[in-house]
């Protein structure tokens, strides 16, 4: 739904909630929203990516549908988060990228895919049949200048497509300078996931299959990101390797890369492949159905990035090993010009309306 569309019916929602004042303890986007009397659209902004999409509002609350008020504020929230990345994304052209993204995800992964092998086979065919085993042995399926070229552009444009974005954001829902302490303050909440605990103090966890509170929606995040942050520390300590110590991948297995990466892979792959599980499972009604596209879609993106490398590390002294080099790097490749375009944006975003939620907690003391 566009902008048009969404801000009223979430401005509508968030009027009856701050005259109903019921689930004022349940997360964060409560305290904010009682702070105020009036929903600009940039606290609307605000308050939807701070919702952590928990659920435990949906039914607690007496005026939810088949009431006639209809509140749904998971819906609603949801709904106009999605629509807050397009508008905040830049440059701006490209937030056409967030219509119908399931499909812009698959047509560009299968474009990176084809990308990688073109290249392969233009430069060494051979590599699809001939095993490539020591110091080097990726190199010899795609030059290092190609693979190192190819992702440091996609990665840059990423960053810099995400920085501009989280500044636009920041700026437009009213950020301002965060008060100190707050930083740290925000960072446990990220750290911990501490509004997916849902509503009682964080402790029982949301409401995914109705009023039933679970944790597993947390912990299959805690999976997910961790296993990120660990892919993560896998590939800078593997640039480090490569350019401070030069010593060229692959590295014996029992290396702090391939540790790192291997047990990175696993936490990405048990955490999407539960949180696809969760979304299969849980109640409908308080679901955004126009964004489910796009959750879907980063979440198999995730999926293969983490299989796929996974699998490379399992084949990579076999003939399978430059195929399987070939598709692991079209699917990052994807992955990293896709980033700013996809729901992985919702981190960013979220982080920052954590700060500025501490900021003010801060400044009501």
């Amino acid at each position: 739904m566009p902008s048009a569309e969404v801000l009223p019916e979430a401005r509508r929602q968030m009027e009856i909630c701050n005259a109903c004042r019921y689930c004022e303890g349940y997360c964060a986007v409560f305290p904010a929203m009682m702070r105020r009397r009036e929903f600009t659209d940039a606290d609307l902004d605000y308050l939807a990516n701070l919702c952590h999409g928990c659920r435990a509002c949906f039914p607690a609350c007496q005026y939810a549908p088949p009431h006639e008020f209809a509140v749904n504020v998971p819906q609603a929230l949801s709904a106009l988060r999605a629509d807050s990345y397009a508008r905040y994304a830049w440059p701006g052209p490209l937030a056409a990228l967030y219509r119908k993204n399931g499909v812009v995800v698959a047509a560009a992964t299968s474009l990176g895919i084809a990308l990688v092998f073109g290249l392969m086979l233009a430069l060494r065919p051979e590599a699809l049949s001939t095993p490539a085993t020591g110091e080097g042995a990726f190199y010899a399926v795609i030059p290092w200048a190609v693979m190192a070229g190819t992702a440091g552009v996609a990665a840059a444009f990423s960053l810099l497509a995400l920085t501009i974005g989280a500044v636009r954001f920041w700026r437009g829902t009213g950020g301002g300078v965060a008060k100190g302490g707050a930083a740290a303050q925000a960072a446990h909440a990220v750290l911990t996931l501490r509004y997916l605990g849902g509503g009682h103090g964080g402790q029982d966890g949301c409401n995914d299959t109705g009023e039933r509170f679970s944790q597993k929606r947390r912990r299959f995040h805690h999976l997910l990101f961790y296993g990120f942050g660990l892919c993560f520390a896998s590939t800078t300590i593997a640039f480090g390797y490569d350019h401070y110590l030069h010593w060229a991948a692959p590295y014996p297995l029992t290396s702090l890369p391939v540790l790192c990466g291997t047990l990175g892979g696993i936490g990405m792959t048990l955490g999407c492949a539960g949180l696809l599980w969760l979304k299969r499972i849980e109640d409908p009604a308080p679901t955004a159905k126009a964004v489910l596209g796009s959750e879907y879609a980063l979440l198999w993106l995730l999926l293969a990035a983490a299989a796929t490398g996974l699998l490379l590390m399992a084949v990579r002294e076999t003939a399978l090993m430059g195929s399987l080099l070939a598709l692991h790097l079209g699917v990052i490749l994807s992955f990293l010009v896709l980033a700013p375009y996809s729901k992985m944006v919702h981190g960013l975003y979220r982080g920052l309306a954590l700060l500025r939620s501490a900021t003010e907690e801060r400044n009501d003391q």
